[in-house]
C-alpha cells in the first residue's frame, strides 16, 4: 500500500520518491487483556513496511503459525512484551529484499523463521547452545515494538530463517518452525532416544506431541502417546503404537499394563524408556512412576501447571534422568525439514483462517476444543 501524496505537483518527482512510504498490513494490539477479550484489542492496521538491516532478509508473509505465547503475550503474562505488539514466531514467505551483508539468502528464496533470536557470539553459542545464551529472546513474542510474523512483510536476521526444501510447503514449514525443532530437541539433541526405546508422548494431540509421535517412530522407538478419548484414533493413524485417554484418572496403570507386555521377549526390565513430558501438573509423580531403572524424563512446559511435586525416591532409586529443554537450534530445524522433504515427518494442520479472524483463531486456541495439529493464519490482503 502506497500513501498518496497530494498537492506537490510543483515539488517535483524527486522529492515525492523519496517522502513516500510504502506501507503494510499488519494485526497489531496496543493493550493486554486480562480477560482474553481477543477480538477487543487485536485490529488490522497500516504500519511501515520493513527495509533490511545490513544482515537482514525481508520476506513477504505466506502463512504464520499460531502458539500459546501468542496468548501470553495478550494477556501480559508472564512477560509485559512490548507495545504496540505485532505476535507471530513461526512465518514463511517468500524473500522480497536483502541485506548488503546477507550472503547465502537471495531474493526469491523460500524461507522460514527460526524464531530463537540470540547473540551468537556468547559461551552458550559459540559451543552451539543458542537455546541458553542469556540474551536469548523469542522472536514474535518478546520482541518489538512492531516485530513479528502476523503482518504483509516481516524481517530477520539471516541466521535466523532456513530454506524450505522444494516439496515442503509453506504451509507444513509454518506449521513446523517452533514445534518441530522443539520436539527434535527434546528427543534426539537432550534426550539421546535410540532405536528399540520404548518412548512415551504426553500430549500427543498438540502441535509438539504430533511430531514427537513421529520423530520417536523415525528413530525406531516404540511410541505410547496420550490425549483425550476423541483424539486416539487419529494418534494411531499418526504412527503411535498405543493411544492412551489421559483424562482417565488411572491412564497410568494402562501404561504400566501395556509395558509389562512390550519388553517380555527380550527379557527387559518392565518400563519406559523416554518420557516426551510437557504437561506437568498432576501428571508429573505418575510419570516418574512409569520410567524404567536409567529412564529419562524430558520436559519442555507444563500446561497443567509447574508446581508439582517430585517424589524423590523415584529420582534416586532407579537413576531416573530429569531434562529440561526448550527451543532447539536452527540445525535441528534444518534437519527436521530435511526429513519432511523425504515424507518421513509431516505437519499437522487443524485449520487455517485469514488474519482478519485473528480473535477467532486465537479463541479456539485457548478452549482446545476439537483441536488436533497446527493452527494458521493467512495475510490474504
Amino acid at each position: 500500500m502506497i500513501i498518496i501524496v497530494c498537492g506537490l505537483k510543483d515539488l517535483g518527482k524527486s522529492y515525492i520518491s523519496k517522502n513516500l512510504k510504502k506501507l503494510m498490513k499488519a494485526l497489531v494490539y496496543d493493550q493486554y487483556t486480562m480477560d482474553d477479550n481477543f477480538s477487543k484489542i487485536l485490529k488490522i492496521k497500516d504500519i511501515p513496511s520493513p527495509e533490511p538491516k545490513s544482515n537482514e532478509v525481508v520476506f513477504k508473509v505466506k502463512v504464520a503459525a499460531l502458539n500459546y505465547d501468542d496468548i501470553w503475550g495478550m494477556r501480559g503474562k508472564p512477560l509485559a512484551i512490548p507495545l504496540p505488539h505485532i505476535s507471530g514466531t513461526d512465518a514463511a514467505g517468500e524473500v522480497t529484499a536483502v541485506g548488503s551483508d546477507v550472503k547465502n539468502i537471495k531474493v526469491g528464496d523460500r524461507v522460514v523463521s527460526h524464531g530463537n533470536l540470540s547473540c551468537r557470539v556468547c559461551k552458550a553459542c559459540t559451543d552451539g547452545r543458542e537455546y541458553d545464551c542469556r540474551k536469548r529472546t523469542i522472536w514474535g513474542f518478546e520482541t518489538g515494538p512492531l516485530w513479528g510474523g502476523y503482518c504483509e512483510e516481516t524481517h530477520l536476521p539471516e541466521v535466523n530463517v532456513v530454506k524450505i526444501p522444494e516439496s515442503v510447503s509453506y504451509d507444513a514449514a509454518a506449521a513446523a518452525s517452533m514445534t518441530l525443532v522443539t520436539s527434535w530437541h527434546m528427543l534426539v539433541g537432550r534426550a539421546k532416544i535410540q532405536p528399540g526405546q520404548l518412548v512415551l508422548i504426553m500430549g500427543g494431540s498438540s502441535g509438539v506431541g504430533n511430531f514427537g509421535i513421529q520423530i520417536a517412530k523415525l528413530f525406531g522407538c516404540t511410541v505410547i502417546a496420550t490425549a483425550s478419548p476423541n483424539k486416539l484414533d487419529k494418534l494411531l493413524e499418526l504412527g503411535a503404537d498405543y493411544a492412551i485417554n489421559h483424562r482417565d484418572e488411572n491412564w497410568h496403570k494402562e501404561v504400566r499394563s501395556i509395558t509389562k507386555n512390550i519388553p517380555k521377549p527380550f527379557g527387559d526390565i518392565p518400563g519406559v524408556d523416554v518420557i516426551f513430558e510437557h504437561i506437568g501438573g498432576s501428571h508429573w509423580n505418575k510419570e516418574l512412576t512409569l520410567l524404567n531403572y536409567g529412564g529419562t524424563i524430558v520436559t519442555t512446559g507444563a500446561t497443567t501447571g509447574y508446581d508439582a511435586k517430585t517424589d524423590l525416591r523415584h529420582i534416586f532409586f532407579k537413576g531416573i534422568n530429569i531434562l529440561g529443554s526448550t527451543q532447539g537450534t536452527r540445525a535441528e530445524l534444518e534437519r527436521g525439514l530435511y526429513w519432511m522433504s523425504q515424507g518421513k515427518i509431516k505437519s499437522i494442520i487443524d485449520s487455517v483462517y485469514p488474519l482478519e479472524q485473528a480473535a477467532e483463531a486465537h479463541t479456539k486456541m485457548l478452549k482446545g476444543k476439537g483441536l488436533f495439529g497446527k493452527i494458521l493464519m493467512k495475510p490474504n490482503f
